[in-house]
């Protein structure tokens, strides 16, 4: 009997007895459609995280500090002892555990700019603007966050474009929550006006600096709060910021943005990262930034699929029942294609793979169940409380994802009926012929 033949034997007789293969397929069922759906969410929101992550900065940037970066300024045995030459940031007092933030300068930057791999290195530098206004309304000022674009490879603009580097105008992009405070009822209404921001310097004056609108950044979970300016703003606004300083102070980072080769596997970005470290540098790439938040999300994940784990575990025994009552009632039938030259191991084959049927039939109508209550949830959430955060399906169905939980199920299925398919595989002939 030829592999096809089996398939087709094993389910011509779980139709034998609808009922209770309908009834175990249904708890094979429950079991895909909770493992279906508690992944779909995790992929979900992974697949919307991973996009914000690459819009917020590029994958081949790196953000370096310095690894004493937070050093008690008080020791179990005393004071910590002085390192000629460190400058210190950041300062925080009043506690019990006292923390400065080891700056970095010049001589970082040069030095990290002779890593192999290294191809640009920028300080990351940081302005704190008074205020922004609109030109058409300037008395209407209001407090706001604006961050550099190094590092950044685009922005999810839901209109215009994003920040020039290159560009000797000062252009800026805004969240879409300013726009309303702004006086914009739009996004494209607000494209190509011009802002006023405020900024002071440590000598206590003020400046003006008019900047375009050139783009509206889509809201999202992810750096959503802080408009961009491009690299000659930016400057110019720290330049102004930095008046009055001493050199000491103007010439000292927090952290600097290296970017490296994008060809570069990972295993050699791990090399790099050594490379670093062994001279005193901690380097993250966005994606080890942020990998805290997925690994909370998997572990959500995998909670709730302990509980779909245990559905599963229940359907099991399920199978393992239908099966020996299936073998019971089929032990006729046993002898006699023994006694047709069926051999111990095409019997076992045989209801083996009418357990693996009940698995598969159980996790197919399971995913495909879940994938319509995905659209219905998705359709709703988007209208809804998502509507806010285009592009965010809460509910995501890889092919990948769903083959793995198919072939799971189908496994764990075979496990279970392997007992059932044993015993029918050794049953006497002659003894199962008699059988009443």
């Amino acid at each position: 009997m030829k592999i096809i033949d089996l398939i087709l034997s094993a389910n011509a007789s779980l139709l034998r007895n609808k009922g209770r293969t309908a009834l175990t397929i249904i708890a094979i069922f429950i079991g895909a459609t909770t493992l279906s759906l508690t992944n779909g969410i995790g992929d979900g929101i992974k697949a919307y995280l991973t996009k914000q992550v690459g819009n917020l900065g590029n994958s081949s940037t790196l953000t370096i500090t310095a690894t004493t970066a937070k050093t008690n300024f008080r020791s179990s045995s005393g004071l910590v002892k002085y390192v000629p030459g460190q400058k210190k940031i950041s300062s925080q007092g009043g506690g019990p555990n006292d923390s400065e933030q080891v700056a970095l300068t010049q001589s970082d930057i040069n030095k990290i700019a002779k890593v192999p791999n290294i191809t640009s290195v920028q300080p990351t530098l940081t302005v704190a603007p008074d205020y922004i206004a609109t030109v058409a309304n300037p008395y209407a000022k209001y407090q706001f966050i604006l961050n550099q674009t190094v590092g950044i490879s685009r922005l999810d603009v839901s209109s215009g474009v994003n920040v020039n580097n290159n560009s000797s105008q000062y252009q800026v992009t805004l969240p879409i929550s300013y726009l309303s405070s702004l006086g914009y009822n739009t996004s494209s209404s607000a494209l190509n006006q011009e802002v006023t921001i405020g900024i002071s310097n440590a000598l206590g004056a003020q400046s003006t600096f008019v900047a375009t609108i050139v783009g509206v950044q889509q809201k999202n979970l992810v750096g959503s709060t802080a408009a961009y300016a491009n690299t000659d703003l930016f400057n110019a606004l720290y330049g102004f910021q930095t008046t009055g300083l001493p050199t000491s102070t103007i010439d000292t980072y927090a952290s600097i943005q290296a970017v490296f080769n994008p060809n570069l596997t990972t295993a050699q970005i791990n090399k790099l990262k050594s490379t670093l470290a062994g001279l005193g540098y901690t380097a993250e790439t966005i994606k080890d930034q942020v990998s805290t938040v997925f690994t909370v999300i998997n572990a959500i994940t995998y909670v709730f699929d302990g509980f779909a784990g245990i559905t599963l575990v229940a359907a099991a025994f399920g199978i393992v029942n239908t099966l020996f009552m299936s073998v019971q009632e089929r032990t006729k039938e046993i002898g006699l294609m023994k006694a047709l030259g069926m051999g111990r191991r095409k019997i076992f084959a045989l209801f083996s793979i009418e357990a693996v049927l009940i698995g598969f039939w159980g996790s197919i109508l399971g995913i495909i169940f879940a994938n319509f209550l995905g659209k219905i949830v998705n359709n709703l959430a988007t209208k809804g409380f998502l509507k806010d955060f285009p592009g965010l399906n809460l509910l995501s169905f890889p092919a990948k994802a769903s083959t793995i939980i198919v072939v799971g199920i189908m496994l764990i299925a075979f496990l279970a009926g392997t007992l059932p398919a044993r015993r029918a595989s050794r049953k006497d002939p002659i003894d199962a012929l008699r059988y009443e």
